[in-house]
């Protein structure tokens, strides 16, 4: 049961990503959740970006980078990081910029609410998912997108947390520790902070690429969440678009606001965009 003190909440550090928040809360609403939808942004996000998502009822929430060091801010910017842990399953868009993912470890300020599930602007919502409240900090789906070796490694696109000034305050002393270095960002440590994480089917956090590596782990009937992970819809003309066709413009359809096929089987009287 959803209690008034439970939110989803997503990170929006550009542009780009508001579209993706729009199709996300978008999402969000149609499956009918009571509860609450908060968009944390960063600082430098046009005011005109963040508009549409204030419309469908989100809370936004400006969100200010973490107090990290210099040394720690030069080890985790773009071109180092990806010098030193390179992506070699897929590729990120240009506008990502590693920093910007620790700014999620703030939703553990959000101390006005007792549960969130916290998932990527770059992820849409299928069906309904609120008795993920009911699930214990630290619960995240794993990171299965090629071959079920993965299934040691969590993906940090879906996961639940228990807001705790107190929490947020250790996660920046362990995050900031001398040569700390965290090759997927919040994903790393995450998985580091909270060695015992609390497995969630992989329907919860379904990455795209399972739609071409593991097609036999395809089910619409059971997913729930699509994380577009590496290349993302509202990219043009990207590398694996013709792969992935049938996701993007799915996810094109919530974007836009249309009516959601039935080929999705969504099971919420809602899908009329």
């Amino acid at each position: 049961m959803i209690s008034a003190r439970s939110a989803y909440a997503t990170l929006v550090t550009n542009a780009d990503y508001a579209m993706g928040a729009v199709a996300l809360v978008r999402s969000l609403k149609l499956t009918g959740t009571r509860a609450d939808i908060v968009v944390m942004h960063t600082r430098g996000v046009e005011r005109s970006a963040l508009e549409p998502l204030s419309a469908l009822g989100a809370h936004l929430m400006e969100a200010e980078l973490l107090p990290t060091s210099a040394a720690f801010n030069e080890r985790h910017q773009r071109a180092r990081l990806h010098a030193n842990a390179p992506f070699t399953k897929g590729n990120k868009p240009t506008f990502h910029t590693p920093l910007d993912n620790f700014v999620k470890l703030r939703l553990w300020q959000l101390t006005g609410y007792d549960r969130i599930v916290f998932i990527d602007a770059d992820a849409i919502v299928i069906r309904n998912i609120d008795r993920l409240f009911e699930y214990p900090e630290f619960s995240a789906a794993p990171n299965v997108y090629e071959s079920l070796a993965d299934f040691r490694r969590l993906n940090s696109g879906v996961f639940v947390a228990r807001p705790s000034q107190r929490t947020f305050e250790a996660m920046l002393e362990r995050l900031d520790r001398e040569d700390a270095f965290w090759p997927r960002t919040d994903q790393t440590f995450l998985q580091t902070f909270f060695p015992d994480w609390h497995g969630l089917p992989v329907f919860f956090n379904m990455l795209q690429y399972v739609w071409f590596n593991l097609p036999k782990l395809w089910d619409w009937s059971s997913i729930a969440v699509i994380h577009y992970q590496y290349e993302k819809p509202w990219e043009k003309d990207h590398s694996k678009a013709q792969q992935l066709k049938p996701l993007i413009d799915l996810w094109q359809t919530y974007y836009e606001g249309r009516d959601i096929p039935d080929a999705v089987g969504l099971d919420n009287p809602l899908n009329s965009g």
